[in-house]
């Protein structure tokens, strides 16, 4: 938590205001500690799986949308592409991200099941977690340049997939209310 602290103090001081613009789930993470979100997801996940129940797990979460299974099998993908990343960050100066069309990647869904999504998703988080707990605040500092967004570090990178991961909670939080039963 002091690590991320700090990097949050550095990154104020040097900040440049088209990074908050361009990260997208900046506004979702706020003040809220990644490394905490990250670690609640996967149980937070399981929860709303079983709230929902088979039947709406196959369901769009609205037309056009992904189910909540594929946004399951959504999440174990992104595990996957950030963990290279972060990884990467770590072993290349100055590492371009490569980005990932979500929609080609999601067209495989189908072959996955929810249990499937969510185990894989789960142990690929504590294996991520592992490393990033593990990271100094010059570790979080390595610069990385992703082709949408320009200049950021390898924190902004952790931080935006805790933003990304309350995003998708919110929207099956959302589905799995009294209200949307």
């Amino acid at each position: 938590m002091q690590r991320w602290e700090e990097a949050r103090i550095w990154r104020a001081r040097v900040s440049d205001v088209r990074l908050v613009i361009m990260n997208p789930y900046a506004a979702q993470l706020g003040d809220r500690d990644p490394v905490r979100v990250l670690e609640r997801t996967p149980s937070r996940l399981r929860e709303l799986a079983e709230s929902l129940g088979e039947k709406r797990l196959a369901q769009p979460l609205a037309a056009g949308k992904w189910s909540p299974r594929e946004v399951f099998a959504h999440l174990a993908d992104c595990e996957i592409a950030l963990g290279f990343r972060y990884r990467q960050a770590l072993a290349e100066d100055d590492h371009v991200v490569q980005p990932f069309d979500q929609e080609q990647w999601a067209q495989s869904y189908a072959a996955y099941s929810a249990e499937e999504a969510l185990s894989t998703f789960a142990a690929l988080r504590n294996w991520n977690l592992s490393l990033i707990r593990s990271l100094s605040l010059d570790q979080l500092r390595r610069p990385v340049r992703h082709p949408e967004r320009g200049a950021e570090t390898l924190g902004t990178l952790i931080e935006t997939s805790a933003g990304h991961d309350l995003k998708h909670l919110e929207r099956l939080e959302a589905l799995s209310s009294p209200a949307a039963r």
